[in-house]
């Protein structure tokens, strides 16, 4: 088979180009792949793609980095202060009890003891207590709860660098257990506040105070939970978390991942385990400056307890289990409730025109008016529609019950 010329030109003409590429990218391979390193050896390790960086982002920015806490409680540690208190109570206890009342006494003797009358002067017992508190000016303002400081004759407190100052009580408010003391000194690291209405359940919270008296104990959980409501142990809505709090971690911040303060450390649920409760920083922002000048903080109260309407207790009542509002369970004694004419077992209804049907919702209509405002309600009284204009009492003005 012959093969003519201009076919062989344009054959070996291909092939030339094929082989110049080949060379061509055999040399290129070199400068891509470093020559030391097989192909097939390359680790996926050293390979930087996207999804690595936002990996190592995330770690560091809180479970690779351990000093994230660290650094937190380091900054926040001039501000936590322990707090020491000495309180004296009197105990009325007459000596005769001892033996005088003794039968054998009147047996040798014959004759009643009561026949003496001597005085007998009360004895003074000291007890002491602890606590911790949260710095909130430079000039030596202390946040701390009601509860520690509400009986002492005497404060004292230790800062951080083992200064110890005595403390004179400001200001405090037994409704919201909140109280602020002052030291005399100058240049003190005040906490930062945070804004409590914008946490969450499930972020990061950390508790710092002295529980049991040792000072500045570190302790780390979440928010568990916001807007507990707990009347046993105030009138505010908590903050939950499961950051460990104990006896004497009560006036101490509650903080977020900042480091800023969302809350006070105030107390637990003894019977079980990490359920701690803390008042909102917001709350305390709103009385402080009252507090610091010593002024009463008044607090509109009405006076009553209160249960949701259920199917039960419409058929008690004797109203159609369809009936709106919310049963007043009971009066207390010397209300604004009590003084103007409410009644156990009224259904409330209504309040200056508005619909009520959660017991929450009412106590947050009247904390939002002042104390000696009028209120217009409307109650169910045995099948009658009544209506009564209350004047709002303050809440402190009237015992607890």
């Amino acid at each position: 088979m012959k093969i003519n010329s201009d076919f062989k030109r344009e054959l070996l003409k291909n092939l030339g180009i094929i082989l110049i590429c080949i060379i061509c990218s055999t040399t290129i391979s070199f400068f891509i792949i470093p020559p030391n390193l097989p192909t097939a050896a390359v680790n996926s390790k050293d390979c930087e793609c996207p999804e690595s960086k936002i990996q190592t982002k995330v770690e560091k920015n809180f479970f690779n980095d351990s000093d994230i806490i660290a650094d937190i409680v380091e900054k926040i540690s001039p501000s936590v202060v322990h707090i020491t208190t000495k309180v004296e109570q009197k105990i009325v206890q007459d000596p005769r009890q001892f033996f005088f009342e003794d039968e054998m006494f009147r047996h040798f003797f014959g004759f009643e003891p009561r026949e003496f009358n001597f005085p007998v002067p009360p004895l003074k017992r000291r007890t002491t207590g602890t606590g911790s508190g949260t710095v909130i000016s430079e000039d030596g303002y202390i946040l701390t709860n009601y509860h520690v400081v509400q009986s002492a004759s005497e404060i004292t407190v230790k800062t951080k660098n083992e200064k110890e100052y005595k403390a004179d009580l400001v200001g405090k408010d037994k409704y919201s257990d909140l109280a602020v003391i002052k030291i005399k000194e100058k240049g003190l690291i005040p906490a930062k506040l945070s804004d409590s209405s914008r946490i969450r359940p499930g972020q990061w919270a950390i508790a710092v105070g002295s529980p049991h008296g040792l000072h500045h104990t570190v302790t780390l959980g979440i928010i568990s939970a916001i807007s507990r409501d707990i009347p046993e142990l105030s009138n505010v809505s908590f903050i939950q978390t499961d950051a460990a709090i104990n006896p004497g971690n009560s006036g101490g911040p509650l903080l977020n991942i900042k480091g800023e303060v969302v809350g006070i450390n105030t107390a637990i649920i003894g019977s079980a385990q990490n359920i701690g409760f803390a008042i909102p920083i917001n709350t305390a922002k709103k009385i402080v400056e009252q507090l610091k000048s010593g002024e009463t903080i008044g607090h509109p109260w009405l006076g009553v307890a209160m249960s949701p309407m259920t199917e039960e207790l419409a058929r008690a009542l004797g109203v159609p289990a369809n009936t709106e509002g919310i049963v007043i369970s009971r009066i207390i004694s010397g209300s604004p409730a009590d003084v103007y004419g409410l009644q156990a077992g009224d259904i409330l209804q209504r309040i200056d025109g508005k619909k009520f049907n959660d017991p929450k919702a009412v106590q947050d209509s009247i904390k939002n008016k002042k104390v000696g405002d009028t209120i217009n309600v409307q109650v169910l009284r045995e099948g009658k529609m009544i209506g009564k204009e209350i004047k709002l009492g303050n809440w402190q003005e009237t015992e607890k019950h």
